[in-house]
């Protein structure tokens, strides 16, 4: 992983464990244009998990996500992205096992001393949390259950299930691939060739926002069909594009319907 040197901004960040202490912890959050959340995703981390370093990595907010976010927890800044961003997160902390942390998802109080309980078996490399969202309906919690089976049995974890990894790990794999998708995908597949991946009961609860507005069912063929996509070598920049845009059947669809108005 490159070496960085990041700017930082305000917040408090809690003392790395000693000796006999529990295994230090950094929470790393990625944001970019979190003002509406931000404050109250951080003050959830510090209440649940108040012995963990907390950092924060702004990839350049056109709104006062970095400025909520300095009162809760030590701020950096770093190009957009989020590989760029947890890796600029990363190369901050010396701290021996990094937690990626979406500033949309929360994360169950319990999840902690589970992740530490895994940790303690040395063949375990990293892992993740079970999915939920936070609403539900059939689509939504038929995808919550098969992305966390998928994580246990294929050792695919995504970011919205909150993964953990030790740092020695995560240095000798050079941290995430820096590419505009699939990032997360691609780390996991990495870690998996060196050692084992636990995905704790706890659960992290992602947002179904951009699944409820695009349609879950078409989201879910969509992302199968960008992932399909990234094992057959399209480039993540192209992928990343066709995500933005959300499933190109809808998108259609929805055009044709506002020409008839």
């Amino acid at each position: 992983m490159a070496s960085r040197q990041p700017t930082a901004t305000g917040g408090a960040t809690s003392s790395h464990s000693g000796p006999g202490d529990a295994l230090a912890v950094a929470i790393i959050v990625p944001t970019l244009d979190e003002a509406d959340g931000i404050v109250s995703a951080l003050r959830r981390l510090r209440r649940d998990f108040p012995d963990c370093e907390l950092i924060v990595v702004d990839g350049g907010s056109s709104d006062s996500t970095a400025t909520l976010a300095a009162r809760h927890a030590r701020v950096l800044h770093s190009p957009p992205g989020r590989a760029v961003q947890m890796n600029t997160g990363a190369a901050a902390t010396t701290a021996p096992v990094l937690w990626f942390v979406h500033a949309d998802c929360r994360i169950e109080p319990q999840a902690l001393g589970q992740l530490r309980t895994a940790l303690a078996d040395p063949a375990v490399v990293a892992g993740g949390l079970s999915l939920r969202f936070d609403r539900h309906s059939v689509g939504l919690d038929y995808l919550a259950w098969s992305s966390t089976k998928r994580a246990r049995r294929l050792h695919q974890v995504f970011g919205d299930q909150a993964m953990f990894v030790r740092r020695d790990a995560f240095e000798a794999l050079g941290g995430f691939p820096e590419i505009a998708l699939m990032e997360d995908l691609e780390l996991s597949r990495r870690l998996a060739r060196i050692g084992r991946l636990a995905v704790l009961p706890a659960t992290s609860t992602a947002s179904s926002r951009r699944l409820v507005e695009h349609g879950t069912w078409s989201m879910i063929v969509f992302m199968q069909m960008l992932k399909a996509g990234y094992f057959l070598g399209v480039e993540p920049e192209k992928l990343c594009r066709h995500y933005g845009n959300g499933p190109p059947w809808r998108t259609a669809a929805l055009t044709q319907w506002r020409r008839r108005r």
